[in-house]
């Protein structure tokens, strides 16, 4: 009887799961489980999830309610002990019409759903708490990256090597599925807002981040993750996440977007309130599935949102997402933000589990007084730091209530563990040098970084293979000194090249030089190559553009001396000023011949003053040890600079007077796709010999670049004015989304057109003016018509290539010249 008692007992199986709606992907509380031809069951919880034991042999396991269709799924002994059931609505109830999914033919004309919404738009704008003059309130952010799926079983070496991680397995609030915590951002934060002039200031009270992200710059992460988890505003128009936007279920357009479905009334925090089902009518535009909760009364007040993505949605990497907003009403009508949960799961490879990530919000202390102290809005920062803003683990549960506090069993103590074996340490570290493309030589407060990595080696037509080192200090070393340089040598020419830098900054800085905001006198020393026409937003050296189409061989050698200062306003708004000489070497790649003589001038040189202004309001970079990148290309970003020198001051052999004007931005058309516009103008005021006119930039590269021209040779074209414009429209699969069979490819139709109208002066023309250059073999001015060029290309192919046709509009007569062409880049957006 022991024996059969011990047998009966190992035989079972715990099985865990969630229960979703099929359209929105919603959990569905309250869903009978139970297994199939057996009394043994249960019920879902309000999250939609389930735990039932099971007898081993058990094959079949269902769900279903009133309202839903009943569904049974297969159990696979030994492997299903995580599942998920999407239960289909059995019809949808429009007043006393019953209608079948399978046979609905949605009309908008006459559907109270649709009547109700509209409603619902109009009043959007009575409750907002931003139309008054003073807003505060506490804002209190947790956010948890985790591997997903991690399963016991699938992770046995793993877990045998490091045997304390099980206590560290969580459950996925998503799907149900178990996953492991590998980083924790948590902050405290006070908003204030003012509404004329309209200002809105974090105070941090409290923040703590730890786990694998450390290895990143930290408030490059912030932002990054700040955009991805954008705070979600339903009665915006489009709601940002993931850098992309989707129409909101509340826009003003959502009446042409979205199919709506009154399902039922609810009580919903002590209030009746309709239940408006929604789905977009193509389920692979940018948007959402979900349910509103609104009043029954004239106000049309939302109290909860849920919000998911359509299966079939047309985005990378997102495995499946829910969003769930609750609000209340202050006493005169005004809605208030209580909690925001945002739920993630998502992964670069279909096979590979991949990541769940959950950012849980809550806010409270509410107030439209004026605050007692106004100088808030008059501190400089947005984002406000406090100088005791790290707080004990006991502060931390409290705010949170995470039990893993009270245990000891936080993400940083999970970390610490790992770190102290060598070969995760150096695998960390390694990982690390990949994402950022630098070494740091220090695991404790590093005071030399090497780099960047994609540089060390590289090839050109003028050095052949190209061989690159260097680095650069950071306030590890010194906190306001910082010194930079790289030694480079191309085995072609057997010439060496150099760049010495120091760097004095005015304010104190965390890691490195180039943390915004900037203010800093900079002193560089440098021996070159001088890319005329190919000045590149990328770096050079990098070895992804060493295949070229063309020879890029259209140089000249460079030695300069330059003082630079910089500063950064919080306000997104910068200038600089630059003060340099600069000598410029012929090559015989490039000769330099006097128009008059037609002797060959070996050099020249020139000592230049250049004033730059920059203004991106809005804008958020990411920023790595050496570089920034904009993660906010909505934002608007104006460009002016100004260069100018003059014959015999400061050693400069001409006169330049050169003034360059610049704007560009990212247009979002919701579910019509985005248009990057980039516009410049610039016009050259003296008379100055070819290296110093406006050479627009040839792309010799098989790599999409913007702001340069894929099928125009290095200097082609030489000009003293010009007006340029480069625009890109992605059209995010508008069309190819509504084609039969080609829609489960999820590609993404996008069309380019880049041009340039210029003229070149009399004075600066060598056949009409003395003392200038020749120009070089296969060098114009631009006649009465202008350079143009065309292309068409699908981006997102197997979720991570984009591929432009490209082909050449004008000036086809000129020889040499690709008249088309194609260029490849890896993208690896959402």
């Amino acid at each position: 009887m022991l024996c059969t008692i011990s047998n009966n007992t190992g035989a079972q199986t715990k099985i865990r799961g969630i229960v979703t709606d099929s359209i929105t992907g919603e959990p569905l509380p309250f869903i009978s489980v139970s297994l199939k031809g057996s009394t043994v069951g249960t019920m879902t919880d309000n999250s939609g999830k389930f735990s039932i034991t099971v007898p081993y042999s058990t094959r079949l396991i269902s769900a279903g309610s009133i309202g839903y269709k009943e569904k049974s799924i297969s159990l696979v002994t030994g492997e299903s002990t995580h599942v998920r059931i999407r239960l289909a609505p059995a019809y949808y109830k429009i007043s006393e019409v019953v209608i079948k999914p399978k046979k609905l033919k949605y009309n908008k004309k006459g559907n109270p759903a649709v009547d109700f919404v509209r409603k619902v738009i109009e009043s959007k704008n009575q409750h907002n708490p931003y139309n008054k003059e003073y807003y505060h309130f506490q804002h209190a952010e947790k956010i948890t990256v985790a591997l997903n799926n991690f399963r016991k079983e699938k992770n046995k070496r793993l877990l045998h090597k490091y045997p304390f991680l099980t206590s560290y397995i969580d459950t996925s609030g998503l799907s149900g599925k178990p996953v492991l915590p590998v980083s924790s951002k948590e902050l405290v934060e006070d908003v204030y807002f003012q509404r004329s002039p309209r200002v809105e200031k974090k105070v941090v009270k409290a923040k703590k981040n730890s786990g694998i992200d450390e290895m990143l710059p930290e408030e490059g992460v912030d932002h990054v993750l700040g955009e991805v988890f954008k705070d979600v505003d339903i009665y915006s128009n489009n709601i940002q996440l993931f850098l992309r936007p989707f129409v909101s279920p509340l826009s003003n357009v959502a009446p042409d977007f979205y199919k709506y479905f009154l399902m039922d009334t609810v009580i919903v925090g002590g209030e009746k309130c309709a239940d408006l089902a929604f789905v977009p009518f193509s389920s692979q535009s940018p948007g959402f599935t979900g349910h509103l909760y609104i009043t029954l009364d004239s106000t049309y007040f939302v109290k909860k949102v849920k919000l998911n993505f359509p299966k079939d949605i047309n985005l990378n990497f997102i495995q499946d997402m829910s969003i769930e907003q609750e609000f209340n009403r202050a006493p005169n009508g005004t809605r208030l933000l209580m909690h925001d949960d945002i739920e993630v799961e998502f992964s670069v490879l279909s096979f590979i589990n991949g990541f769940y990530a959950r950012r849980s919000s809550s806010y409270s202390g509410h107030s439209f007084l004026k605050p007692s102290d106004m100088s808030v809005f008059k501190e400089k920062e947005n984002t406000i730091p406090s100088e005791n803003e790290f707080k004990p683990d006991s502060y931390w549960a409290e705010s949170f209530q995470d039990s893993t506090y009270s245990k000891g069993k936080t993400v940083g103590i999970m970390l610490e563990r790992l770190r102290k074996d060598p070969f995760y340490y150096v695998t960390e570290k390694v990982f690390s040098a990949l994402l950022t493309g630098y070494i740091d030589t220090s695991p404790q407060n590093n005071k030399i970084t090497l780099g960047p990595v994609y540089s060390t080696l590289s090839s050109n037509s003028v050095e052949g293979i190209r061989l690159r080192a260097g680095g650069f200090t950071t306030a590890g070393l010194n906190d306001q000194w910082f010194g930079k340089g790289y030694v480079a040598y191309g085995t072609n020419d057997q010439k060496a090249k150099y760049l010495a830098e120091i760097e004095y900054s005015f304010d104190k800085k965390k890691k490195q030089a180039n943390e915004f905001p900037v203010n800093s006198i900079r002193a560089t020393y440098s021996y070159e190559l001088n890319r005329l026409g190919q000045h590149y937003n990328e770096s050079a050296d990098n070895i992804l553009l060493s295949l070229k189409r063309l020879p890029d061989d259209k140089v000249t050698y460079q030695r300069k001396g330059e003082l630079s200062y910089n500063k950064e306003f919080y306000s997104q708004f910068s200038y600089g000023l630059d003060v340099r000489y600069r000598t410029d070497f012929a090559t015989r790649y490039l000769p330099l011949t006097d128009n008059t003589s037609g002797e060959n001038i070996p050099s020249f040189s020139m000592g230049e003053a250049e004033f730059r202004l920059r203004y991106a309001p809005g804008e958020r970079i990411y920023q790595t040890p050496g570089k920034r990148y904009s993660i906010t290309r909505n934002a608007p970003v104006f460009t002016l600079s100004h260069t100018v020198a003059l014959k015999g001051l400061l050693g400069s052999t001409y006169n330049v007077s050169h003034t360059e004007i610049g704007f560009q931005k990212r247009y979002w058309f919701s579910e019509y796709g985005t248009a990057n516009v980039i516009l410049r103008a610039g016009k050259v005021w003296s008379k100055s010999p070819f290296p110093l006119l406006i050479i627009p930039n040839a792309n010799l590269s098989y790599i999409v670049q913007y702001d340069t021209y894929s099928n125009m040779n290095a200097l082609e074209f030489i000009n003293d004015r010009y007006v340029s414009w480069d625009l890109n429209y992605n059209m995010n699969g508008l069309i190819l989304n509504r084609i039969p069979l080609i829609q489960y490819l999820k590609l993404r139709e996008i069309v380019s057109f880049r041009g340039m109208y210029g003229s070149l002066s009399p004075q600066n023309d060598p056949a009409q003016s003395n003392d200038l250059f020749k120009f070089p073999s296969g060098s114009y001015s631009m006649g009465k018509e202008p350079y143009m060029e065309a292309g068409v290309g699908l981006e997102n192919i197997f979720k991570i290539l984009r591929v432009d046709y490209v082909w050449r509009l004008t000036y086809l007569n000129h020889p040499h010249i690709d008249k088309t062409g194609i260029r490849i880049v890896l993208d690896f957006g959402f």
